[in-house]
């Protein structure tokens, strides 16, 4: 019942008013034609338009830790204000990149390697033979890097990032590296690779590299078939 002075009703109106917009907003969250609309504007943008997935998030900085905040308020709901807040965050990023704000001083090229098919022969394969085919993957792949001055960043399960500062000795190094896994024998499978390539100007932190630069190097590694080297136009040129 409202109160004499009709303030019952007015905090209703206000309570369903709140509702009403509240629908609204989520409605035009969920809208999949501006979700597809801002995901366009994004490719159009300068930075990474992949801003937001795993790949693009592992580091410290402002930007990968304000995108690790975004993606987790949202949760596995990709809308509107994802793509938004994704979006500002990618062109942040870039700008900081384009000022030197989150690259490194040199270029180098970057590596991602990995064994196509990995997972699905481990689950049957057994914990003893599965370390010791890694152990044979490690040895096969690390060397051709380290005999030509570059660096195992990291050991990525089934996988490798390496850095090295030379274009040509980067490449010979991994189809050397690719010819050597052909003497690593597992019962019921045979190890095949791909890798991915990119030169940019990443910046160190640690023992590590973060930026876009490793972002890409490491989808080319991901979108390489089997057997296959995919390299950047940069690292190309």
């Amino acid at each position: 019942m409202a109160d004499e002075d009709g303030t019952g009703t007015r905090a209703q109106r206000a309570r369903e008013a709140l509702g009403r917009a509240g629908r609204r907003a989520r409605d035009l969250d969920r809208s999949e034609g501006l979700r597809t609309a801002v995901q366009r504007v994004r490719r159009a943008l300068p930075g990474d338009a992949h801003f937001g997935d795993p790949l693009s998030l592992g580091g410290a900085r402002h930007a990968e830790f304000a995108g690790r905040a975004v993606v987790g308020l949202t949760g596995d709901r990709p809308g509107v204000t994802r793509e938004v807040g994704l979006g500002g965050l990618q062109l942040w990023q870039a700008v900081l990149e384009r000022f030197g704000g989150g690259v490194g001083e040199r270029e180098v090229v970057l590596v991602f390697t990995d064994l196509v098919e990995f997972s699905r022969w481990a689950l049957a394969a057994g914990d003893d033979e599965v370390q010791r085919v890694l152990r044979a993957v490690s040895e096969a792949w690390e060397k051709p890097v380290t005999d030509r001055a570059g660096t195992v960043v990291k050991r990525l399960g089934d996988g490798m990032m390496a850095a090295l500062a030379d274009p040509t000795s980067a490449v010979e190094a991994v189809f050397e590296a690719r010819d050597r896994l052909a003497d690593v024998h597992a019962d019921g499978w045979t190890p095949r690779m791909r890798a991915g390539l990119h030169l940019g100007r990443p910046r160190r932190v640690g023992g590590d590299y973060l930026g876009v630069a490793v972002n890409t190097a490491a989808r080319l590694g991901d979108r390489a078939g089997t057997g296959e080297v995919l390299v950047s136009g940069d690292l190309l040129a």
